[in-house]
């Protein structure tokens, strides 16, 4: 468990991302930035919440606000995945379950009958100063990046 709160200051981290970027909490201070943490790539039910993040990546683009997505999936895959669906943001790899424990996400989960550790859907809405501002955990996919666009709308207006 971490100290992630609303109005904190998110902890700092550094991962590979596709493109054969680094991303760190320092790189993304001056603009919203929307983390979130899916199970695995080429899922249905991830693959799906991918596209509709980048069917509205242009509406979050003039919020100034940066989509990125996270999973222990590694580069090789992200970026298949990536090209494969026509992402133009980044995915983060996180094989060391390193964010995933900062935003504690990492939960046991029923797959077949088995108890597994695995990421559980959630989604983290951090203002330009670092700080936390909003999160869903359990998340549903259908309709989620919209909720997610309405709150940075608010949270830019505020």
């Amino acid at each position: 468990m971490t100290d992630i709160a609303i109005n904190k200051t998110i902890p700092k981290f550094s991962l590979a991302a596709t493109g054969d970027k680094e991303i760190s909490s320092s790189s993304l201070k001056g603009c919203n930035v929307v983390i979130y943490f899916y199970p695995k790539d080429n899922t249905p039910g991830c693959t799906r919440e991918g596209l509709d993040f980048q069917a509205n990546l242009l509406k979050f683009k003039r919020q100034n606000t940066i989509i990125l997505g996270v999973s222990r999936d590694s580069i090789k895959t992200h970026d298949n995945f990536k090209t494969k669906q026509g992402y133009k943001f980044d995915l983060l790899s996180d094989k060391e379950e390193v964010l995933c424990k900062l935003f504690d996400v990492i939960k046991m989960k029923n797959m077949y009958g088995k108890k597994v550790r695995g990421i559980e859907r959630s989604t983290f809405l951090i203002d330009e100063k670092g700080k936390l501002r909003q999160l869903w955990r359990k998340v549903k996919v259908d309709g989620h990046a919209d909720e997610v666009l309405a709150a940075v709308k608010a949270l830019n207006k505020a």
